[in-house]
């Protein structure tokens, strides 16, 4: 990476941290709302699996649902620059592509890892989460922390409006979190569901997580390869996207 190009990724990095800073309420109620929402949880999944496998999924529940909500902050952060017409700006720079949206990943990406960090925390220091394997935690974390980058960045690039953007992420986060058995246990919904979870990336969060928790390690690295490929697929249609003439800005 050149010089030019790396004080350019500065430039957009600290410029994201600042948006981010001065609308600070959907990154809060992204961090505090899923510690009410595992707490009132919690007591319903041990009443019926017992103590530690309650807790499990109540974690491994409100963690994928409410990181999939997080995909507004993602998408948001490029669509911001379209709606306040600063878009045309960043195309008259030298910017690629590839730079803004990593320059739009980093906060998002730290964000997204801070509110998974907060409530397996949470769970730990008050439920008694057990994590004897914190690397392969870390791993699928950081694997699904991608996934929800890559699923931003494209709505982010393809809405027309903040409408637009919260209907897809609010919808698309309940649909893929239930359907990939986050919420309620695939073995308590109907066998179609089961059929169709390995569609949802929720699914293989939730798989992975679990799978992390108990040690399992081949499923945990089937779960991050699987997440890694939807990210890796999300991002390049979102920088083709993005890709014009001679690898400039295009308009959207």
């Amino acid at each position: 990476m050149s010089r030019e190009s790396a004080a350019r990724l500065w430039v957009l990095i600290r410029h994201n941290v600042l948006l981010m800073a001065r609308e600070p309420g959907p990154v809060l109620s992204r961090m505090i709302l899923p510690l009410a929402f595992v707490t009132l949880l919690r007591p319903l999944y041990t009443a019926g699996q017992g103590e530690r496998a309650g807790t499990q999924q109540a974690v491994v529940g409100t963690l994928v649902t409410f990181s999939l909500l997080a995909l507004g902050i993602c998408g948001s952060a490029i669509l911001t620059e379209r709606l306040g017409r600063t878009w045309d700006r960043l195309r008259a720079t030298a910017l690629h592509p590839a730079e803004l949206l990593v320059g739009k990943a980093v906060p998002a990406f730290l964000t997204l890892l801070a509110q998974q960090f907060l409530i397996v925390g949470f769970a730990v220091c008050f439920f008694g989460l057990r994590v004897p394997h914190p690397f392969l935690l870390l791993c699928v974390l950081l694997g699904w922390s991608c996934t929800l980058l890559g699923l931003g960045t494209l709505l982010g690039v393809l809405v027309g409006s903040l409408g637009a953007l919260s209907a897809a992420y609010d919808i698309g986060a309940m649909l893929l979190s239930s359907v990939g058995g986050a919420l309620v246990p695939l073995a308590s919904l109907p066998a179609w569901v089961a059929a169709v979870a390995p569609a949802s990336p929720g699914y293989w969060a939730a798989l992975g997580m679990r799978a992390a928790l108990s040690g399992d390690t081949s499923t945990v690295a089937r779960s991050c390869g699987t997440l890694l490929g939807v990210a890796l697929v999300c991002g390049t249609v979102a920088s083709v996207r993005l890709r014009g003439r001679g690898g400039r800005l295009v308009a959207l």
